[in-house]
């Protein structure tokens, strides 16, 4: 399972492209989706984007998610490849549902990767760290 970690400043280009950093360009060689989630874009490999999705047809069979949010899911993603450079296309629609223009933050986030608008980004502040020592101090983290 890949793992995506740290946190990088961007910009896209004329094009809507984003360079993705080095480290991640060979976990998305076999394909990845793009879709909105949490405020930001997510770009999930293949196996991850699976998984999602049969979690959610499965909650959707179980009566627990509306069908309309398995809908959502499925319409909004877009399917890429890393082209040779280490780009992947920001359809105009998913750069509008998170909120992108030209500079972006490229962040890991374990199974994923989000790219956040800077001034979205900036928004989460310090509530990241304040729910890690939370989790840690409840035993749910690294300790």
């Amino acid at each position: 399972m890949a793992r995506f970690v740290g946190n990088f400043e961007h910009t896209l280009d004329e094009k809507g492209r984003l360079i993705l950093p080095s480290a991640f360009r060979p976990k998305l060689a076999e394909g990845a989706f793009i879709t909105p989630l949490d405020h930001c874009l997510a770009i999930l490999p293949a196996e991850e984007f699976d998984r999602m999705a049969d979690r959610l047809e499965s909650q959707v069979a179980a009566g627990g998610v509306d069908v309309n949010a398995l809908r959502h899911f499925a319409s909004q993603a877009d399917e890429v490849t890393p082209d040779s450079q280490g780009r992947v296309r920001l359809l105009p629609h998913l750069r509008e549902l998170g909120g992108l223009d030209r500079n972006v933050i490229v962040t890991g986030a374990l199974r994923r990767i989000e790219i956040w608008s800077p001034e979205r980004w900036n928004q989460l502040g310090t509530a990241g760290a304040e729910s890690l020592t939370s989790a840690i101090e409840r035993g749910h983290g690294l300790g």
